[in-house]
């Protein structure tokens, strides 16, 4: 009978590294001539979900996600915890370290070889554990974001104060969709926030985590107030479960709808309107020295941007500098979200563009093949599409793809483009106040990246055949 590993994937968004992870996984366990079953925890729910039968005949399971993906199923099993990046460069590593059984033993039953871990990896996992429940709250809150953030900016193609009653560009469907869109838009920090501490501590944590990222909002405290509500108030959850776990069965019902909810909600909520307005004094100070930014020194912040962007195509890096460029366009600034929209459609259009002007010169037929994709992925906003290329030649391509953005952002700065939807690329291009000249920005950063990775893959390639001889 063929051995059989059990994975799951997942990242923040739920749109490319979850499903590059699987293929990759897939193909790794195709070489080894094992059987494979991969989750997918994408962007739209959870698919080839693992069921209690498969646990029964599995030799180990593969974990390479960023979001919270239910891990205490598999206790008792041999499990590899890893970042979704690792699932796509290192299955073959991963695949192979099950075959040879050099997998600890999850929770109480750790084999020896796991309590010999130094401190730093525990330091390392800790930091893992942070970010994983940080991105839970990114990966839920982004829907809110895209769907608010459009319907907004669609009600301004009846003109900017097309929802006000009061003037004359009022529209009745404008004002709905700012009405819709609002809501929608208005509720990401909350959304943030409860996800956060319902990765830390399931439901009562999404409760309080909620309140809190609700109250973050009253007082202005924003994302920064989210992630500290958020964080507090899962901890806060797990620290009272874990003081009420001697009371007897029969109170589990009371202490689960009742006592948890309450106590929860009471202290990160009274937590909240003590810290909200010196977070919201911090978070202010940082608006104004990003606006200020923004026009004393558009090449600074262009080049900033553009290197967050595609330093990690779609990670921890990216997702800063978008989230930001969110919590700006909740404020009206638009100019900030031309410049990292722009940034975060660059890589895929550098594949794109290189592939095309190259062809056979420096890209196999395959690669080729990819870069028709990423004209689509690039048109769409996805920056993850760059991802294939980068993983084979990180060293050469991140640099250049930081460049070409940091390029398209710094001429988007400097020519004031306005974009007032989070996301979508150039579907969006009716609400650019400059469209020709956003596409431009763009195209000029992707042209400078796709010549010079087209120059570099050739100079490899000759080496290569040079070595060949």
């Amino acid at each position: 009978m063929m051995k059989k590993i059990l994975a799951v994937t997942g990242c923040p968004t739920g749109i490319a590294h979850t499903y590059m992870a699987e293929e990759s996984l897939k193909s790794a366990a195709k070489k080894a001539q094992v059987d494979i079953k991969v989750e997918t925890n994408g962007a739209g729910g959870i698919d080839n979900a693992i069921t209690d039968a498969d646990l029964t005949d599995a030799i180990g399971v593969i974990i390479a996600a960023d979001k919270d993906v239910n891990v205490d199923r598999f206790n008792g099993m041999a499990v590899i915890e890893v970042p979704v990046k690792d699932g796509i460069h290192k299955a073959n590593a991963l695949i192979e370290q099950i075959l040879a059984g050099k997998v600890p033993i999850r929770q109480g039953n750790q084999s020896p070889a796991a309590n010999t871990i130094d401190s730093l990896h525990v330091k390392q996992s800790i930091g893992r554990q942070i970010y994983k429940h940080l991105m839970s709250g990114v990966s839920n809150m982004l829907p809110f974001v895209v769907a608010g953030g459009v319907l907004i900016a669609l009600s301004f193609l009846w003109g900017i104060y097309s929802a006000d009653p009061q003037n004359a560009q009022y529209n009745a469907f404008a004002a709905l969709l700012m009405k819709i869109g609002g809501q929608a838009f208005g509720i990401m920090v909350p959304v943030f926030t409860a996800f956060i501490a319902s990765s830390i501590a399931g439901r009562p944590g999404m409760v309080a985590g909620f309140v809190g990222g609700l109250i973050a909002n009253v007082t202005g405290a924003g994302f920064l107030g989210g992630i500290i509500a958020g964080f507090a108030a899962g901890y806060l959850m797990l620290y009272v479960k874990k003081l009420l776990d001697h009371l007897p069965r029969q109170f589990e019902g009371l202490k689960s709808i009742f006592i948890m909810p309450l106590i929860g909600v009471f202290v990160i909520g009274a937590g909240m309107f003590l810290l909200g307005e010196p977070i919201a004094a911090i978070n202010n100070g940082m608006k104004s020295w990003l606006s200020s930014l923004q026009t004393a020194n558009p090449i600074l912040l262009g080049i900033v941007i553009g290197a967050m962007c595609s330093f990690d195509f779609g990670g921890p890096v990216n997702k800063a500098a978008y989230v930001t460029g969110t919590m700006l366009l909740g404020e009206g600034n638009f100019f900030f979200m031309a410049g990292v929209s722009a940034a975060c459609i660059v890589p895929p259009f550098v594949i794109a563009f290189s592939t095309t002007l190259f062809r056979g010169k420096a890209f196999s037929e395959d690669e080729r093949a990819a870069g028709i994709v990423n004209y689509v992925l690039g048109a769409t906003h996805i920056t993850e599409g760059a991802i294939p290329f980068a993983a084979k030649d990180p060293i050469r391509v991140i640099p250049i793809m930081m460049l070409s953005s940091a390029i398209a952002a710094v001429l988007t700065f400097l020519v004031e483009i306005q974009v007032p939807a989070p996301h979508g690329g150039f579907l969006v291009l009716p609400l650019v106040n400059k469209p020709l000249m956003w596409v431009g920005c763009i195209f000029i950063g992707a042209l400078v990246g796709a010549i010079l990775l087209g120059f570099s893959r050739i100079h490899q390639n000759r080496k290569l055949s040079v070595i060949a001889r």
